[in-house]
């Protein structure tokens, strides 16, 4: 006995009562079979009725594939019912990678020219939803032709379908520009919006469409200003803002005609002065306007008041209830925190209350503000702040935090022991979390302060006592206890209240440090050198040169990050192993060069010194020639993306070369995703490690820096692979290239 086909909705109810997944597995499959029947005998009445039943079972996440070919049937068909269904099949079944949505092209091209406005509306939504780059090409003209119908309806999905296209196919361009300036006349909003979102991509994609639509600012302009001064329209209105919807394209469009061009600045400025004091900003819609005025302001030439304005809007948004629109408000004033830093500075107490957010993602945002608002004014009072939400901030914050607050000490302290002040109570409350250079930068910045050597040793000796878990602040108090334990012990510091230390209690001291559990061999590495030179200390017998007091190492003047990296690479030469398992996956480029990727393989051990090795022990600073300078290479630039390659081959290890990787994006997109993948001959070593961040902001925003550690034992001429993947205005992107030009200064 056959079971009878169940209708859609019969269809629908069965699978809801369905109990378990096996009984909805079964009913779909038994109507699955029904559906591929139907197909076979070929039953032109009931066949968009099986489509239906089989693009709901799709949807659910069944395999559908098998109905394709029937889209294209009911597609050709001269009946609306089986059309609506056709087109809606292919929208959902069909897509770029299989070839059959090319032979709807044909189909889709009869249907825009049989003047039939629902026929054209499917076949419009069809094309901007599936449209592959070689229909776009064949299919343009009739798209073109739709722009200027008389009936908005089809005009509107031609101008969303152009807007695909362009996307596709950005040489298009050419084809929808003349059209635009008419439909800017257009009254009905919904026309008008799809065309002031056309002329959105036609002015990103191409400089001489910026050019010409710069031509109809004063028109932008002026519908803005009726959508601003018009009364209240039921039609438009959402939540009492006319159409915020409209007007918050035609601002990001304004944006970006303003950019970098001073006539077009100044013919907006009063408009957003008026956009900006007159919206109502009780519901959402109108900060959603007022947030798009703020980021017009801030791109475009405007004047001085109007750019404080838009920060005091931002400061606004921070007291407001919800946590979106607090979070937006932290992210764009760090955006142009720079710029208008004076006006930011007002703001100061909201953000640092702020910092107390429960949310991860706002107390992070208002921690970066925090930290790019702090001068040599207020050093002091931002520090303090920092220093209390250090203590009870979240883990995952801990590290950024720590290392904010000694890079901002190290740029504006006003005094010595106020930066050492500073770092001793960082190193107490975060130690473990601060970044690898903390302690010797504290070790020079004491040997530097000859006043406060006694101060320094005496409270690094307490802070010790009272715990030896934080591992920097255990080896910077050995070290410091090595080197100054004579002063620890006359206990002549008119800085702090008298402390009479014995020597067995500071024997005991690191005894306790050597000992521990928790002791890094590193930290046990200070505290023997530490007992070693006490030694000489505690007795007065100076006669071993090797232990007598560390002289003033001074610190090199750059401050870019492959001499940091060379700095690390003095004391970190024992191994070139990548630190994150994800790092050494992108490494392996399938045979990018010479067969096999020496990239792909893992480096060994690179063997120390003995001189090193004699360093590390007694962790001695030592003075070595500054590095060759060699030049920087600019090896990629594609649509404001530029990839720059600096070099530093620290002294102590000449096969070394450490590369740093910045990515410039002057665009006016953000590139996101970004991924820099590498590979070498396999007579090379490589560490690849993890990038600054996967996303370039646009207009000269902060740089992504990536390091590549390359070790180059024979001295053969390098050669680098690089591949990118990344998005940019929309689209995905992969780039590979061989780098062949590098400074001979890197490999020889």
């Amino acid at each position: 006995m056959v079971v009878p086909s169940l209708k859609l909705q019969d269809l629908i109810e069965e699978i809801r009562g369905a109990k378990t997944q096996a009984q909805e597995r079964e009913v779909i499959q038994k109507e699955c079979a029904h559906i591929r029947a139907s197909f076979r005998d070929g039953d032109p009445l009931h066949r968009h009725r099986q489509l239906a039943k089989l693009l709901y079972v799709h949807m659910l996440g069944y395999p559908a594939h098998f109905g394709q070919m029937e889209c294209l049937k009911l597609i050709a068909s001269p009946r609306f019912t089986d059309k609506r269904v056709g087109y809606l099949g292919a929208m959902l079944l069909l897509d770029e990678r299989q070839d059959a949505h090319l032979l709807i092209t044909n189909s889709i091209k009869n249907d825009l020219s049989q003047g039939i406005q629902a026929v054209q509306g499917l076949a419009l939504c069809t094309l901007s939803t599936v449209g592959s780059a070689e229909m776009c090409r064949d299919l343009a003209t009739e798209v073109e032709k739709l722009l200027l119908q008389p009936g908005p309806y089809v005009r509107k999905k031609a101008v969303l379908t152009a807007v695909h296209m362009i996307r596709k196919v950005p040489e298009l361009s050419n084809i929808f520009l003349p059209p635009c300036a008419q439909l800017l006349h257009e009254r009905h909003h919904g026309v008008l919006l799809g065309t002031i979102t056309l002329i959105t991509e036609l002015c990103e994609r191409s400089p001489a469409a910026l050019k010409h639509f710069r031509k109809v600012v004063p028109q932008l302009v002026q519908i803005l200003w009726t959508l601003v001064t018009t009364g209240y329209s039921a039609e438009h209105s959402i939540s009492g803002v006319s159409d915020p919807f409209l007007q918050v394209q035609i601002l990001r469009l304004l944006r970006i005609l303003g950019r970098n061009h001073e006539e077009s600045s100044e013919t907006m400025n009063d408009l957003l002065a008026q956009v900006a004091t007159n919206t109502d900003t009780s519901r959402n819609a109108g900060n959603a306007v007022l947030f798009e005025t703020v980021l017009t302001i801030m791109d475009i030439r405007s004047v001085a008041g109007l750019r404080v304005l838009a920060v005091n809007i931002l400061g606004r948004f921070l007291l407001n209830s919800d946590k979106n629109i607090r979070y937006v408000a932290l992210t764009s004033l760090l955006r142009v925190v720079q710029s208008d830093h004076s006006a930011v500075q007002r703001h100061r107490p909201t953000v640092v209350e702020c910092l107390r957010e429960p949310d991860a993602s706002l107390s992070r945002r208002a921690l970066e503000l925090s930290l790019a608002l702090v001068n040599s004014s207020n050093v002091r009072a931002m520090t303090q702040e920092l220093q209390s939400f250090l203590e009870s901030c979240p883990p995952d914050l801990r590290a950024d935090c720590a290392s904010g607050i000694l890079l901002a000490a190290e740029r504006f302290a006003p005094t010595k022991r106020w930066h050492i002040d500073t770092i001793l109570r960082v190193l107490t409350t975060a130690g473990t979390h601060v970044r690898d250079d903390a302690v010797a930068n504290l070790i020079q910045l004491i040997g530097g302060a000859q006043e406060l050597h006694a101060y320094s040793v005496r409270r690094l000796y307490s802070a010790l006592a009272e715990d030896i878990s934080q591992q920097p602040l255990v080896q910077v108090a050995a070290w410091c206890i090595g080197e100054y334990g004579d002063l620890l012990l006359e206990g002549s510091c008119e800085e702090t209240e008298p402390l009479q230390v014995e020597e067995e209690e500071v024997l005991a001291l690191l005894e306790k440090v050597l000992q521990s559990h928790m002791s890094l061999p590193v930290t046990r590495g200070y505290a023997l050198t530490a007992l070693m030179k006490l030694s000489t200390r505690l007795r007065g017998d100076n006669k071993a040169a090797i232990l007598e007091k560390m002289p003033l190492v001074e610190r090199g003047g750059t401050q870019d990050e492959g001499a940091k990296e060379s700095k690390e690479a003095q004391h970190s030469e024992a191994a070139l192993v990548p630190t994150e398992p994800q790092a050494s996956k992108l490494l392996d480029l399938l045979d990018l060069l010479d067969g096999t990727s020496g990239a792909a393989q893992p480096s060994p051990p690179l063997e120390p010194s003995s001189e090193g090795t004699l360093v590390h022990l007694l962790d001695l600073p030592c003075v070595s020639p500054a590095p060759a300078s060699i030049p920087n290479l600019k090896v990629f630039e594609r649509e404001g993306l530029q990839l720059n390659l600096s070099f530093v081959r620290p002294p102590g290890t000449p096969a070394l070369l450490l590369i740093t990787v910045t990515v410039i994006n002057t665009s006016g997109a953000d590139v996101t995703h970004f991924v820099c993948q590498a590979a070498v001959p396999k007579s090379f070593q490589l560490q690849l490690q993890a990038p600054s961040g996967d996303t370039v902001p646009a207009q000269s925003g902060l740089p992504v820096t990536q390091l590549l550690r390359i070790l180059n034992p024979n001295k053969a001429p390098l050669r680098l692979k690089l591949r990118l993947t990344y998005n940019h205005f929309g689209q995905s992107v992969q780039e590979i290239f061989e780098v062949n030009n590098l400074p001979v200064e890197t490999w020889q």
